[in-house]
């Protein structure tokens, strides 16, 4: 089955912390047989071009209007510095519809932090960047008993993770949505944590089972 996995975009975005994860998610090239295929399309607040903390300018596929959870397999919120702004409100609600319909939401960095302020986090276990922070600028945030101090969470098809962790957060996006077998996932995450090739030849080779 083809899949959507939908890249939220917006000027300021920090485009290395998605990088590892739409790379294999685009391409599959190390995806188990039967797994569902993703195409990676990008949604913004509406359709003009924005450009990412790196300086690449993005014109996204589509609005977020028309984002429907139809075919979706997972929202991926990046990080970025304007995350505190209400003009993100819109795609909270989105998330809102998304978890909802049972389907996986990622969010790493400051996207923790406005899904603190949208409530999702007061009843789930999660991360960020820093608790007390959190609590210094999340006002309405009542979830700091769920806190864990750990690159990254998943609960009930949410995931967070902090914004100096793309590895873990990539890892466990890519275990929730169970693209890879546990052979490819551990030799993959293994290649990229050590950079030790005996894990490449291992990754390789799990691929042939």
């Amino acid at each position: 089955m083809n899949k959507i996995a939908y890249l939220y975009v917006f000027d300021t975005m920090a485009d290395w912390e998605i990088g590892y994860l739409t790379a294999e998610l685009n391409s599959g090239r190390y995806f188990k047989k039967g797994a569902n295929k993703y195409t990676v399309r990008t949604v913004g607040l509406t359709s003009e071009p924005l450009v990412t903390m790196g300086g690449v300018r993005i014109i996204p596929d589509i609005s977020l209007g028309i984002c429907t959870s139809d075919n979706a397999g997972v929202l991926l919120l990046p990080g970025g510095d304007t995350w505190l702004d209400p003009i993100h409100g819109p795609v909270m609600e989105k998330a809102k519809e998304f978890l909802h319909a049972d389907i996986l939401v990622a969010a790493i960095c400051g996207a923790t932090l406005c899904l603190a302020q949208a409530g999702l986090l007061n009843d789930r276990e999660h991360t960020s960047n820093d608790l007390d922070y959190m609590k210094a600028v999340i006002p309405g945030y009542t979830g700091g008993s769920l806190y864990r101090h750990e690159p990254a969470v998943a609960d009930r098809k949410l995931i967070t993770a902090s914004g100096i962790a793309p590895l873990e957060f990539t890892h466990m996006v890519l275990q929730e949505l169970d693209v890879f077998s546990p052979q490819a996932l551990e030799a993959w995450y293994k290649l990229y944590r050590t950079h030790d090739a005996e894990y490449f030849y291992a990754l390789m080779g799990s691929l042939q089972n």
